[in-house]
């Protein structure tokens, strides 16, 4: 029994202690994690301070930094608008000192006005003082002086009408003296011939510059190619967009600008294909030339001539002598040839054959030695052409001649020749012709400059309008006219252009 008190006792007071221990061990775990809650409190209280500091330390620099800039900006738009207040203020001292200008000038064109009306008031009063004088001088009234003048002026405007209907008269006498010259004017009115400069260069457009090194080639390659395959030889100089092919020959100077133009086309340029390229444009040009033989022959009515000499006609197309092209100066020799035979009773065949033929030398002039008269004559007889016709073509240069139909034809050769416009004047004698006429003019008074244009045509005359007045200036046309015909001689008429002109001429500053 008392073995189960104690027992009971001692599990009581186990059960006491148990808990006291439990109790006092859990109040001594909680004070424990209390005191690390308050450790790592207390630690991030030091950290947030620390942050506070951090961000109060940015916020000032940040601060301190815009405050800078905003200053700087301030700064900058201070000595803008101090600028600006400084460009203003030298506008406006700007605009005074030109309102003061202006006004200046203005003071200064009125005095001028008023000083300009007293002068023409006293002008006017003078000029009245200077017409009673002159009416009192030559005792006649102003009105009686002003027809007297017209009288004067009728009188030349009558001598001036009386030479052009001598002139006139004289011509239709001269045109009804000789039914030769009638003949011969009806020939020439026939006919249009075109008129072509005479050339030994030729000119070849291209497409760009770098065109001009393709055509040279690697060392020259292809230049020297072209040269040897035609026979011409090629400028390359600084003129853009061309290059220049010189040569005496028509026909190989006209073959290389054809190849080179197909070349240019065909955009392959080397040896080989220069070659062909040739070859190909000679073959064509060849038949060219026939195709206008055979058509040259056709239009103008011959028959019986040799495929030899119809192939030669062609080549005279290329063939320009004095700035007329050989082929048209042949067709229109043979037409007047065969009017001129018609009209005068001659064979128009032989005459006209004789014409188209008579410069048929010129196709070989670059070949076979020689006078062209004597080539064409050579060449006419091996082609089985009567003799009749060779013998035109041989003496159409000659003083003497053996029959109707050579002289005919040396007749229309120099009619062709000779005629306006078929060949060029000589640069000498145009200038000398243009200097003389503005010698006559310069040689008025109160001419500032004298121009010669129209090849001669007209005559412009500029005068000082303070020192000719209009009726000056008709009368000064009158005498340059008169003095042209008392000292030059020229074909035609030529016009004489007085111009007075006025200007007044101010500058707004």
């Amino acid at each position: 029994m008392d073995a189960v008190i104690v027992a009971t006792l001692a599990v009581l007071a186990g059960l006491v202690f148990g808990a006291l221990g439990g109790y006092f061990g859990r109040r001594l775990l909680s004070a424990k994690r209390r005191e690390a809650v308050r450790q790592e409190a207390r630690g991030l209280l030091v950290e947030a301070e620390e942050s506070k500091r951090e961000i109060l330390l940015e916020a000032k620099e940040e601060a301190i930094s815009t405050r800078s800039a905003g200053e700087a900006e301030l700064r900058e738009r201070r000595s803008e608008l101090q600028r600006t207040e400084q460009r203003f203020a030298r506008r406006e001292e700007n605009v005074e000192q030109r309102a003061t200008n202006l006004d200046r000038r203005d003071r200064e064109l009125a005095e001028k006005e008023t000083a300009a009306e007293k002068t023409r008031t006293e002008l006017e009063g003078q000029r009245l003082k200077e017409l009673r004088k002159l009416e009192e001088i030559a005792n006649l009234p102003f009105e009686d002086a002003r027809a007297e003048l017209m009288r004067q002026a009728e009188e030349e405007i009558g001598h001036e009408l009386a030479v052009r209907y001598r002139d006139m008269e004289e011509q239709a006498k001269d045109e009804a003296n000789d039914k030769a010259r009638n003949v011969l004017a009806m020939a020439i009115q026939r006919l249009a011939s075109d008129v072509v400069s005479e050339v030994t260069l030729t000119s070849v457009p291209l497409p760009s510059d770098e065109m001009k090194g393709r055509i040279i080639g690697r060392e020259g390659r292809n230049i020297r190619a072209i040269e040897k395959a035609t026979g011409v030889d090629i400028i390359i100089d600084d003129t853009p967009e061309a290059v220049t092919l010189s040569c005496f020959d028509p026909i190989r100077r006209e073959v290389a600008r054809l190849a080179i133009g197909k070349l240019i086309a065909d955009g392959r340029i080397h040896p080989a294909r220069i070659e062909e390229m040739v070859e190909k444009t000679q073959k064509e040009l060849e038949e060219t030339i026939r195709k206008t033989g055979e058509r040259t022959i056709m239009d103008v009515g011959v028959r019986g001539v040799n495929p030899e000499l119809v192939k030669l006609l062609g080549r005279l197309k290329y063939r320009f002598s004095y700035g007329e092209n050989v082929l048209q100066h042949s067709i229109e020799v043979g037409r007047l040839s065969g009017m001129i035979a018609a009209e005068i009773g001659g064979d128009t065949k032989i005459a006209t054959l004789g014409g188209l033929l008579h410069d048929i030398g010129k196709a070989l002039t670059h070949e076979v030695d020689g006078p062209h008269a004597e080539i064409g004559a050579d060449v006419a007889v091996k082609n089985r052409i009567s003799a009749p016709v060779c013998t035109a073509i041989r003496e159409h240069h000659d003083d003497d001649h053996t029959s109707v139909e050579s002289f005919i034809v040396a007749a229309a050769d120099a009619i062709s020749a000779a005629r306006p416009g078929s060949r060029r004047d000589t640069v000498e004698h145009y200038v000398q012709r243009l200097e003389a006429l503005e010698e006559v003019g310069r040689g008025f008074d109160g001419v500032e400059k004298c121009f010669a244009i129209q090849a001669g045509r007209e005559v412009r005359i500029l005068v000082e309008p303070e020192s000719v007045d209009d009726l000056a200036a008709n009368q000064m046309a009158r005498d340059i006219v008169r003095k042209i015909e008392e000292t030059l001689s020229y074909p035609g008429q030529i016009k004489v252009t007085v111009i007075r002109e006025s200007r007044s001429v101010e500058y707004a500053r």
